[in-house]
């Protein structure tokens, strides 16, 4: 029986399976924006604008009318890298069988694909998410933190249905499994944990083992750093610094006396607001998520009893910020699958191309381009994926820090 050259369509098809096979985190994030890109040629760059939900406040007690202006809030997905893997074969690996051919060529080159814009898109999303549960340093072994992040989750209105995931590294998804091994788990469950050594669902979320989870490196300072006579408003993203050092971009802390509240009634929550130093921030002035909004529809902050903070209030207001200086902390992640969402677009296919294909599964677009090089007899060949990525309700995310 004749051999069969391996054509650029079934090498496309095989790169895009094992593309869907590999990606653990960004098959569990929104990707309804896939299509607004996949209508036209991609570029870097394309930008896209998504529209979030208006949010308002409540008439109490009253028949009047009290009408208010529907502040709609926007983000964007901008598509703005392209990832991809160059290879070159002999012609004579093309009349191997797709099996071999992928073992050989295409695993290990979309392994490396995937891997590199997961790690990507797990560390850019993680450092734009303030809530933490967890203690820094001390990797759990019960379901506390878990149970933690769960509750902040809710807190914040993420819904309660099966889109909750964690992603979490091999270290602490075995010291987890040890720990809670025979917590009340069905007998398939603890079977699992035991074969596998994985937790399967609890805490109203899929576990994924996940090495790409981001960690955080603390600067070489986090303590004696005050706000600097900051008086905060509706819209406060950036505040003073005293004593302060440039942060890195992740790091988390607390105000003393801010407190988180109901995204709905505004009632004060027993747990202090956290946030986020951005990228931007500098020695004096730090970047940070969320914005702040201390009265209206909007308002995320306010006092330990739910009133509106006052400039006195947090004038000088101590910053205390989670772990140690100069020390670095694995962040696992529990969300609910709309905190972000992921996308990727075509790229065109090239006029003068000989051997050039673009195909899209399950959302993911990927062009692969191939010619010849008849001096050496060998194929060269490129993979490219396009694609961007955008935290859109950061609230419904919480690390778990270890």
């Amino acid at each position: 029986m004749p051999n069969t050259l391996l054509t650029i369509d079934m090498i496309t098809n095989e790169c895009l399976r094992l593309a869907h096979e590999k990606a653990s985190f960004i098959g569990t994030i929104n990707r309804q924006f896939d299509d607004s890109f996949g209508a036209s040629d991609g570029k870097i760059g394309d930008t896209l604008r998504i529209r979030l939900p208006s949010q308002y406040t409540r008439r109490q007690g009253s028949r009047v009318m009290d009408v208010q202006n529907a502040e709609e809030q926007r983000t964007q997905l901008v598509v703005a890298t392209q990832d991809g893997v160059d290879m070159r074969f002999n012609s004579r690996e093309l009349k191997l069988d797709l099996q071999n051919f992928s073992k050989v060529h295409l695993e290990p080159a979309m392994a490396t694909v995937v891997s590199g814009i997961e790690s990507d898109v797990l560390q850019g999303l993680t450092q734009g998410v303030w809530n933490v549960a967890g203690t820094a340093g001390s990797p759990p072994t019960t379901l506390v933190a878990p149970g933690a992040a769960r509750a902040r989750l809710n807190q914040m209105l993420a819904p309660k249905d099966n889109n909750r995931c964690i992603q979490m590294d091999s270290v602490t998804m075995g010291g987890l499994v040890n720990g809670v091994a025979a917590y009340f788990n069905p007998t398939s469950d603890i079977s699992k944990q035991f074969r596998e050594g994985l937790v399967s669902r609890t805490s109203m979320a899929d576990y994924y083992e996940n090495e790409r989870v981001w960690t955080l490196a603390n600067a070489a300072s986090v303590s004696g750093m005050t706000l600097n006579n900051v008086t905060l408003a509706n819209g406060t993203a950036s505040v003073a610094i005293t004593g302060g050092t440039l942060p890195t971009t992740g790091q988390y802390f607390t105000l003393a006396g801010v407190f988180a509240c109901h995204p709905e009634t505004k009632a004060a929550y027993s747990n202090l607001q956290q946030f986020v130093c951005l990228a931007g921030s500098t020695a004096t002035t730090f970047n940070i998520a969320p914005t702040i909004y201390i009265s209206g529809a909007r308002k995320n902050v306010s006092t330990s009893t739910g009133a509106n903070i006052t400039p006195a209030d947090v004038a000088s207001a101590a910053l205390v910020f989670g772990g140690s200086a100069s020390t670095s902390y694995v962040q696992n992640l529990m969300y609910h699958k709309d905190f972000a969402t992921f996308a990727t677009a075509e790229l065109p296919m090239m006029a003068d191309a000989i051997s050039c294909v673009i195909k899209t599964y399950d959302g993911i677009s990927l062009r692969v381009w191939r010619a010849s090089d008849i001096r050496n007899d060998e194929v060269l060949t490129r993979l490219d994926i396009l694609y961007g990525y955008a935290l859109i309700r950061g609230q419904w995310a919480c690390r778990i820090t270890s």
